[in-house]
């Protein structure tokens, strides 16, 4: 960052892709997850959209169940005052549940453009396309805020979220504006290369896990691993990351013991600020 800034940026991560990012004083929550352990398990119904067409299939499979293990360690009456919600996609029980959808209520929401249609009427949300920027005026201050291609699934659409602001300045050595960069569920995509040419990211916040279904034609991701996380990082060469979203879930294969190895073998440990449920930490 350039000397002449003084941005702040703390994170308290809840649970999952749940976490508050304090911006300058100005708090944005990712992907509202509120539920009890076990409250969920989630079905994969066969019969919506066209995942059976996607996937080739004649006749519905069994019914696909996950299952979180662990309460979130914040409730709504625990959280401070929220700005805005970055909202990576609204149809997934993990990352919006019905405790969730009442935070929506009367505040800014960033999503996705279905998104923003299935959550009408509430006049604040707003949906991204891809690379599209919207500015909004948050706890007194303008951000630019864009979207950023996902996958996640075979069908259904999800967006990561890059955050400016004047205060964040100038990357000296780039010239290029300094940004916050929030993943959202996807695994990795060429596409992101794009952001390097945008922005300096200052802070990656990934959602990992390496979260995979098993599917009748076999396996599939829908979010990064350690090392989709590793060149994420070098491609788009982000000052930090920090990781989330690799606990709790049974349908997540890889863990924090995991990543560690990964990143150290990958040199590159130096970049990661590890986050422990319910405690903040100051990442600049």
């Amino acid at each position: 960052m350039s000397s002449s800034s003084k941005p702040s940026l703390t994170i308290t991560h809840i649970t999952t892709a749940t976490a508050i990012l304090n911006i300058d004083g100005i708090n944005f929550l990712t992907d509202p997850y509120f539920g009890e352990a076990g409250c969920f398990p989630a079905e994969l119904d066969w019969s919506k959209g066209r995942l059976m067409e996607d996937f080739g299939l004649e006749e519905a499979p069994t019914l696909v169940e996950i299952s979180n293990t662990k309460t979130p360690v914040m409730k709504l009456h625990n959280l401070p005052p929220i700005d805005a919600v970055l909202l990576s996609h609204e149809d997934h029980l993990d990352n919006l549940d019905p405790e969730g959808r009442k935070l929506l209520d009367g505040r800014h929401v960033f999503t996705t453009m279905d998104g923003a249609k299935n959550l009408q009427p509430r006049p604040a949300v707003v949906g991204l396309k891809p690379w599209q920027t919207v500015t909004s005026v948050i706890g007194g201050k303008e951000f630019r805020i864009t979207g950023t291609p996902c996958k996640h699934f075979p069908i259904g659409e999800v967006t990561g979220f890059l955050l400016e602001c004047d205060s964040f300045d100038i990357h000296e050595e780039s010239g290029k504006p300094n940004a916050i960069y929030f993943s959202g569920d996807t695994v990795y995509i060429d596409e992101l290369k794009e952001i390097k040419d945008r922005v300096h990211v200052t802070a990656a916040i990934l959602n990992l896990g390496n979260a995979t279904f098993d599917f009748p034609i076999g396996p599939i991701q829908i979010t990064m691993d350690g090392k989709q996380a590793v060149q994420l990082v070098q491609d788009i060469g982000a000052d930090v990351m920090v990781p989330m979203h690799f606990e709790d879930w049974g349908h997540f294969r890889e863990h924090g013991a995991d990543l560690v190895k990964i990143f150290e073998e990958a040199g590159i440990m130096h970049k990661v600020c590890w986050t422990a449920p319910g405690v903040t930490k100051t990442v600049y």
